[in-house]
């Protein structure tokens, strides 16, 4: 099999499993938390960096980070393209000194790209549309939150457009589509939810039972969501989330903790065993 049939074979197989159907997948960070148990986080990261998967051996666990970035369709393909690292048990997988993309890049990309587009849902969906135009192309965009070029490659696949306006769409633009066709509010909308760090719902979970149970502070919530404390303590206290015994961590005032970031370092101290996609 080539890299791209062994993509999709497995990107077909996940749906099948997870029960996903050939539907437009949501919040991608939920889905792969929820139908995994995979924990995911989105960090700060320098401007090159776009994801990597980690591995602790030694807890079993497997943890995927992806930058913060204003263009929510690449993180999308981003976190994609790490899970299909896991499925696949790729390690230190990553292009040579001459650009070259290795086999199990390029499978990673095909399993992101049938798992966000299933081909075989287009022509149900898409199969009457007027004559292919660039609103064809903008509502594939918008229908599955993917780029311009992830949803050419799909239509073509699935028989919808041909060549010559495949490699005329592939240079289109997310904003300009958005822009055209009425839906700029919601790109705008899902850039500022895509800018915004975010950590593994896991783990916030148990440390929002522990605030509760009164051992662990509002300053160490409000680290781990890369927030400021006082704006996590207003939040709490809307929702009526009191601690059981707020003795134990009255020693900490929310206003005089500073927002800490947390780095690639530090996350590489926790997952020993790296493999960047």
């Amino acid at each position: 099999m080539t890299p791209e049939s062994e993509g999709r074979a497995a990107a077909e197989e996940f749906r099948v499993a997870h029960h996903l159907g050939v539907q437009p997948l949501g919040d991608l960070v939920a889905i792969i938390e929820q139908v995994t148990g995979i924990d995911v986080s989105v960090v700060d990261v320098g401007p090159d960096e776009h994801g990597l998967t980690m591995r602790d051996p030694v807890r079993d666990a497997v943890f995927i980070a992806v930058a913060r970035t204003d263009r929510p369709m690449r993180q999308r393909s981003t976190l994609a393209h790490e899970l299909a690292h896991v499925v696949f048990e790729d390690r230190g997988v990553s292009d040579d000194e001459l650009g070259t993309r290795p086999p199990a890049e390029i499978r990673a990309d095909a399993f992101a790209r049938h798992l966000l587009v299933p081909v075989e849902g287009l022509p149900v969906r898409f199969g009457g549309h007027r004559a292919a135009a660039p609103s064809l192309l903008s509502d594939v965009v918008q229908r599955y939150l993917v780029s311009p070029a992830v949803a050419t490659i799909a239509l073509h696949q699935a028989g919808l457009i041909d060549l010559d306006t495949k490699a005329e769409w592939m240079t289109m633009t997310t904003p300009v589509l958005a822009a055209r066709h009425g839906w700029s509010d919601q790109y705008r909308a899902l850039a500022d939810e895509s800018d915004r760090r975010r950590a593994p719902q896991r783990l916030l979970t148990r440390a929002i039972d522990g605030y509760l149970a009164g051992v662990v502070s509002v300053a160490a919530i409000a680290r781990l969501r890369g927030l400021p404390a006082d704006v996590v303590e207003r939040e709490f206290v809307a929702a009526g989330l009191t601690p059981h015994d707020q003795g134990e961590i009255g020693w900490v005032s929310a206003r005089s903790v500073p927002v800490a970031g947390i780095t690639p370092a530090e996350l590489d101290a926790d997952f020993p065993e790296g493999a960047p996609g």
